[in-house]
C-alpha cells in the first residue's frame, strides 16, 4: 500500500512541476492519479459506497464543467477551450475516483480556493498569464493525503 500511496504523489508532483512549468502535461498522468487514487478509497470503503460515490462524484463534475462551458460561452463569448485547459477537465473527471461525494466536494471546492490564492500569490514569479489549475489542484489533494496518512485529518473517505 505505501507504494501506491508514493506513485500517486510522485503523479501529482509531475503534473504540478509540468503544469507550472510549461502548462503542459502528459495526458496518461491523469488516469494514473484516477486509478491509484481509486484504488485507495476502495481499499477504505464499501464496494457500494465506492461506485455510489464516484457516480455522484462525476455527476457534481460534470455539473461544474457543463457550467464553465456555459459561462465561457454566454458571458464571455469565447469557446471554453480558451477558458479551461484540457488537463484541467483531466484532472477534474479523474480526481472524481478520490473519496466519498460530500468529502470530494469539500476537498474540491478548497483545492480551487488554495489555486486562485496561490495564483495570486506566485502570480508576479509566473511567465505565464494562465493558471497551472490541474498542478495547483494536485498540491492541494497531495496536501490533503498527507494530512490524512500522518493522522493530522481523523477521515478522508466516510460521508
Amino acid at each position: 500500500m505505501i507504494i501506491i500511496k508514493i506513485i500517486l504523489l510522485l503523479l501529482f508532483a509531475f503534473i504540478l512541476y509540468q503544469d507550472y512549468k510549461d502548462r503542459e502535461v502528459y495526458w496518461f498522468l491523469f488516469p494514473c492519479v484516477g486509478i491509484f487514487a481509486g484504488y485507495l478509497f476502495l481499499s477504505e470503503t464499501l464496494t457500494e459506497l465506492f461506485y455510489t460515490s464516484i457516480i455522484t462524484n462525476l455527476v457534481v463534475t460534470s455539473l461544474l464543467i457543463i457550467i464553465v462551458m456555459l459561462y465561457s460561452k454566454l458571458k464571455l463569448k469565447t469557446e471554453m477551450i480558451n477558458t479551461i485547459g484540457l488537463g484541467d477537465l483531466l484532472m477534474f473527471f479523474f480526481l472524481s475516483f478520490t473519496f466519498s461525494t460530500v468529502s470530494f466536494m469539500v476537498i474540491l471546492v478548497s483545492s480551487l480556493l488554495f489555486s486562485l490564492l496561490l495564483h495570486l500569490s506566485l502570480k508576479k514569479r509566473s511567465k505565464h498569464n494562465t493558471v497551472p489549475l490541474a498542478g495547483y489542484m494536485g498540491l492541494f489533494f497531495s496536501l490533503s493525503y498527507l494530512a490524512f496518512w500522518s493522522g493530522i485529518i481523523d477521515s478522508l473517505y466516510s460521508i
